[in-house]
């Protein structure tokens, strides 16, 4: 039976089968709800005292119940409800259905909704204040909507995932979009989102292309492949019409060169790509191994030092204005060769130990030259387990280049770090040019080949954590990192050169150099907790107070990422913190596990209670999960570490893995 019930008539009941929840997306229900009212309604049953408990829909009840105490609804509202009646396990039943019959709903679907309601005369950031989203996100998926017909449908299908259908928008040319798709409907090779990206992106491939210079033109030849050459093209120039084919003959040299490869340095596995640098999703999940450079041997270091002094009595011919033009040649080429061995003694490789091969991996990357290149970073698909540490709690707190050999070596290093220096004075004076080259400089790192030349000691590699390979799944802050990140635009990468990739990175819009501004910058955060010792971080507390961020929003404790693995004293004070003296004393003779699922429960808003206690309880967080002032004096002695139930300290283990989340 239908019917109307007061809000303030309506429980929770102990029976709903959901007992866990996600931050963000109950925040995005409560706005959805403000913006529309409830679109659909309760199932409930009759309790006591007048009172009606919501079998399904609590998540629904919550968000009710929390735009009822900001004052948005009154606390009389009519909330639609189902009212059933039956035996308990009919009732659970009930729960269960309407919660695992539920659907997400696909992107494409979302991108057709969206498109509409903006076509209705919303803008992007109604629609993103209606449903508690971000404009960035709404703005994605809109784009989706603009895709050739055949790759939308196969987005709303499942046939390819949202991060294949954001490689096809690279363009907005839905007929080569479409092109591309037929194309790799037969491709017996694992396609990527690089794979479409490359491909979206090339109509044809020049001669001079690495792929192209990979296969070899008598093998692109004799498999069908086309040419198309214009009067004055060369091998280099000329157009290689069948991008789809000479990917696949390209996949099948790098897969037979990866194998090679694998054998050669004695490695688990190398696995090949086509792009010039490894890119985030092909590492994804795997755990950097340690490798450094091998050390020189005596010989090594006693033949450097020769050389050196070679080069300066070699270049010291050069100088003397008295020296014959023959001497001047024969010392110019002696140079070249000296350099030579220089850098082949100076660039030295990182080299893997050996009791390490046996589970370690590298990737393959096609070089610009078009030749299979390892690079020097080894990765385990075994998680890597660090030396565990404790953690003490604080609360409450163009033109012909010059001939530079023809110059001594000490005459050199001057003359360059004085030319550094008036390259300096000029940059410092364009602070806009200065971001675009820091940005840039940070980006391109990723594909960066460790054998080139860089133009600067700006570092800002990825913080790996003090957990390798741990993950945070499902969090919410995780989710949107990786949705900002797969939002970003790469064209820029497609660039031969790192000045043409820099002259295609200041040409992207200002906000798609902001974006890649914040990603940049925001993946340098090292993990840290509101504590003392080596998780301190003071720099990050004053950023958390200047971007004024409540970690409940983002971050709820769970059995699995906090409760099960801390001191049941330490349960109890969160309940304490949440509903006093009678909160804690109903669950004071609980077994642990069974004390960590009701918390997990409590705190995610889900149980029967008092308004103020259900506040409470969806705003606690550990005190070394918050955002602290700085200017506030955190000097709490009490609980400074974390103690099992036997009194002894217990590993830092879960502390590492909630300031990753919170990093």
């Amino acid at each position: 039976m239908i019917q109307s019930i007061p809000l303030n008539k309506l429980v929770p009941s102990p029976r709903n089968v959901r007992k866990s929840s996600d931050a963000l997306a109950d925040l995005q229900l409560r706005a959805d709800i403000a913006a529309r009212g409830l679109l659909q309604n309760l199932v409930v049953r009759k309790g006591k005292r007048g009172k009606f408990e919501v079998e399904a829909g609590g998540r629904r009840l919550a968000a009710l119940l929390a735009l009822a105490e900001e004052g948005t609804l009154p606390d009389t509202h009519e909330v639609t409800c189902l009212v059933i009646e039956g035996e308990e396990s009919e009732v659970r039943e009930a729960s269960l259905a309407e919660n695992f019959q539920r659907l997400a709903m696909n992107p494409a679907d979302e991108a057709q909704a969206f498109a509409s309601i903006i076509e209705a005369g919303a803008t992007p950031e109604d629609v993103a204040r209606r449903f508690g989203l971000t404009v960035r996100f709404v703005e994605a998926r809109l784009r989706l909507a603009s895709l050739a017909p055949c790759v939308f449908e196969a987005l709303a299908e499942g046939t390819i995932t949202l991060d294949m259908a954001k490689a096809y928008g690279a363009i907005s040319d839905v007929e080569r979009q479409a092109q591309v798709y037929a194309e790799l409907q037969d491709a017996w090779y694992q396609i990527t989102p690089d794979t479409i990206r490359r491909m979206v992106l090339d109509a044809t491939v020049r001669g001079s292309d690495p792929r192209t210079v990979l296969v070899g033109r008598d093998a692109y030849l004799a498999a069908g492949g086309r040419i198309e050459r214009e009067l004055f093209d060369d091998d280099a120039s000329e157009s290689w019409i069948d991008v789809a084919l000479l990917e696949d003959l390209a996949h099948k040299a790098m897969e037979e060169a990866a194998e090679k490869t694998a054998l050669e340095y004695g490695l688990a596995w190398v696995r090949p790509t086509l792009g010039t640098y490894v890119s985030h999703d092909l590492v994804e999940g795997m755990s950097r191994l340690p490798c450094e450079p091998a050390p020189m041997t005596e010989q090594e270091v006693k033949e450097l030092g020769e050389l050196e002094a070679d080069y300066d009595l070699v270049a010291a011919v050069l100088e003397d204005e008295d020296s014959d033009e023959d001497e001047v040649a024969k010392a110019e080429q002696e140079l070249m060769v000296i350099d030579r061995a220089m850098r082949a003694l100076n660039d030295r490789p990182p080299v893997l130990p050996d009791e390490l091969k046996a589970e370690a991996g590298a990737f393959l990357v096609l070089s610009r030259n078009g030749e299979p290149t390892l690079v020097p970073q080894f990765y385990t698909e075994t998680e890597v387990i660090p030396d565990e540490g404790v953690v003490e709690a604080i609360e409450e707190s163009g033109a012909a280049k010059p001939k530079g050999s023809s110059l001594s070596q000490r005459l050199l290093d001057e003359l360059a770090m004085q030319r550094r220096d008036i390259l300096a004075i000029h940059l410092a004076n364009d602070p806009a040019l200065a971001l675009d080259f820091m940005v840039f400089t940070l980006a391109d790192a990723d594909g960066h080949d460790w054998r080139a030349k860089k133009a600067s000691t700006l570092v800002g590699s990825v913080a790996s954590g003090p957990v390798t390979g741990f993950e945070a799944k499902d969090a919410p802050a995780s989710a949107a990192l990786a949705e900002f990140a797969g939002s970003l635009d790469e064209s820029w990468r497609a660039g031969t050169s790192d000045v043409e990739r820099f002259a295609r990175f200041r040409a992207l819009s200002d906000e798609a150099r902001s974006a890649w501004l914040g990603h940049v910058v925001s993946r340098t955060l090292i993990a840290s907790l509101a504590c003392e010792g080596e998780r301190s971080v003071l720099l990050h507390e004053a950023l958390g107070s200047l971007l004024e961020i409540e970690t409940a929003h983002w971050w709820r404790p769970t059995a699995a990422n906090y409760f099960d693995r801390v001191a049941k004293a330490r349960t109890l004070e969160a309940l304490d913190a949440a509903g006093g003296p009678e909160l804690v004393s109903r669950y004071a003779a609980s077994k642990k596990a069974e004390l960590a699922s009701a918390a997990e429960r409590i705190f995610s808003g889900n149980f029967i209670g008092d308004a103020e206690v259900k506040e409470r309880a969806q705003a606690w967080v550990p005190t070394i999960m918050r955002f602290t002032d700085t200017d506030v004096p955190t000097d709490l002695e009490e609980d400074a570490s974390i103690e099992d139930e036997a009194g002894e300290t217990v590993s830092g283990d879960v502390t590492d893995e909630i300031a990753e989340q919170a990093a």
